[in-house]
């Protein structure tokens, strides 16, 4: 993949006009990816997509080598399936068991950790929130089986789309992460709400987040930085 952004990324500090402040100090840093470059094809990617083996975590460097990893160094386990996802504008094959949630195949197949931690897992406080085809969707309630073929969003996705940096530093500017555990799934929500209103009001807002509980109290933040990041993409301002 070419126009990647790395792990380490997204640690770094924020975007132009942040005053140097680092994302990771404000607890978002691994929520929330940094800039980058559209690849040739216009998209944009996040590294380390794939090839990370569900039994201890090993990265492979391509899927043939995680089958070999698995054969030599779990022989006496029944390998899991294979599906091919599409995750952050990027298709990749995936080992993943019928059971597994979305969730769970983010985190142990996939490692995407930013946007598929394990909260409630009860699908009761929105935090795991994904955009299948573009709807907001519970990664904790969702079988990684039902989304063969659908387009798969992640925050670290959408924060590496220079389109929606003004998002990313609305949400700095503004302080609306406070701990993380909500910021996934109100971040992610939050680009659904930019895309279903051009200019979304306070009570279009707080319905949209209405699923999404923030244990910090922050729901007029999100709500300030939402409507900020509008005006901004907006006007043109990505």
């Amino acid at each position: 993949m070419s126009g990647k952004v790395s792990r380490r990324d997204f640690l770094k500090a924020g975007g132009a006009g942040l005053a140097g402040v680092a994302f990771s100090a404000l607890g978002i840093g691994s929520v929330l990816g940094s800039e980058t470059e559209a690849s040739g094809d216009g998209k944009n990617n996040v590294e380390e997509l794939v090839y990370v083996c569900p039994v201890c975590g090993e990265k492979a460097e391509n899927f043939d080598a995680l089958q070999k990893h698995f054969k030599e160094k779990h022989a006496q386990l029944d390998a899991p399936a294979s599906m091919a996802l599409h995750i952050n504008g990027a298709d990749v094959e995936v080992y993943v068991e019928d059971h597994w949630t979305l969730r769970e195949t983010l985190q142990r197949a996939v490692g995407l950790t930013g946007n598929a931690k394990e909260m409630c897992d009860r699908g009761g406080c929105g935090s795991c929130t994904v955009l299948i085809d573009g709807k907001p969707a519970l990664a904790c309630t969702t079988l990684a089986v039902e989304c063969k073929g659908k387009k798969i969003e992640t925050s670290e996705g959408i924060a590496a789309d220079p389109k929606y940096r003004p998002l990313v530093e609305a949400y700095v500017k503004y302080d609306a992460s406070q701990c993380g555990y909500c910021t996934p799934g109100q971040f992610t929500v939050a680009k659904y709400i930019l895309t279903k209103y051009p200019n979304p009001t306070q009570e279009q807002i707080r319905t949209e987040l209405s699923g999404n509980i923030c244990r910090c109290g922050t729901y007029s933040r999100h709500v300030q930085a939402i409507q900020e990041a509008a005006k901004a993409i907006k006007g043109g301002n990505s």
